[in-house]
């Protein structure tokens, strides 16, 4: 049964690193410094905005901003922002839905929450602020009632696609929503044999969010500015794993 709310806000208190929304233009700023960090940097990705050093797109001025900030440093180490059903009409619609066709996951009289760009700084990934990130979600899953999370998690397409391949099939077999939920993509990855065990190359990232709970909705799609194979991932609410959160944010 999904513990309360309370004992999943009780934990980020003791870490030094706090969860919240925020609309203060420095603290997003920072936050889409990180992202360029992260995307740009780290991963080599075109991203708009790079000549500012940030990371930032049409939907960044109507989102929400989810952030993890660490108490003692007043950096940002962790974000995600937020895309409700009514933000999301706001925005000309879902940013999954420049990725994927979802006319078979988004289902009449059902509210969704999308996460995007969602990143965490090197130095904090040892699962905490992924935790407060999480928990943040989770709560606010539980206190606005919203049916769905939903978004697109990165898997990096290195030399070919065998790692990708390899990935998708382990998935397939473990971590797919049903066949009348699946999501379309837009640029579908080129799909090729593999003998690698996907099941090991899985990013701590997806490999968390499957832990948490969330299901994949079918093939990835290839975003070829960024470099990497998006696969789009669902959580109905009441499949919320909230033990597991709470265990990565004792951790």
């Amino acid at each position: 049964m999904p513990q309360s709310n309370a004992q999943i806000c009780a934990e980020p208190v003791l870490s030094g690193l706090t969860a919240r929304i925020t609309t203060d233009v420095r603290e997003i700023r920072q936050a889409q410094e990180l992202r360029y960090r992260v995307f740009a940097e780290g991963m080599g990705a075109s991203v708009q905005g790079a000549a500012h050093g940030i990371d930032k797109d049409r939907f960044d001025d109507i989102c929400m901003h989810l952030i993890v900030k660490d108490n003692e440093t007043d950096a940002v180490v962790a974000y995600s922002r937020i895309l409700t059903n009514d933000l999301a009409a706001r925005a000309g619609g879902f940013y999954s839905a420049t990725e994927f066709d979802l006319s078979q996951v988004l289902q009449p009289g059902r509210s969704y929450m999308e996460i995007g760009r969602t990143c965490v700084d090197p130095d904090f990934r040892s699962g905490a602020a992924i935790g407060h990130l999480w928990g943040f979600l989770a709560n606010y899953l539980e206190e606005h009632r919203i049916d769905f999370l939903m978004g697109c998690c990165s898997i990096p397409v290195n030399e070919g696609y065998e790692e990708v391949s390899a990935i998708m099939a382990y998935l397939r077999n473990k971590h797919m929503t049903s066949e009348s939920m699946r999501a379309i993509p837009r640029i579908p990855v080129p799909q090729t044999d593999s003998t690698l065990d996907g099941g090991k190359l899985i990013p701590s990232l997806l490999k968390a969010y499957l832990r948490i709970g969330v299901r994949v909705c079918g093939e990835p799609f290839l975003d070829s500015d960024f470099g990497v194979a998006d696969a789009m991932i669902l959580l109905r609410r009441e499949d919320m794993n909230y033990r597991f959160l709470n265990r990565i944010l004792r951790g």
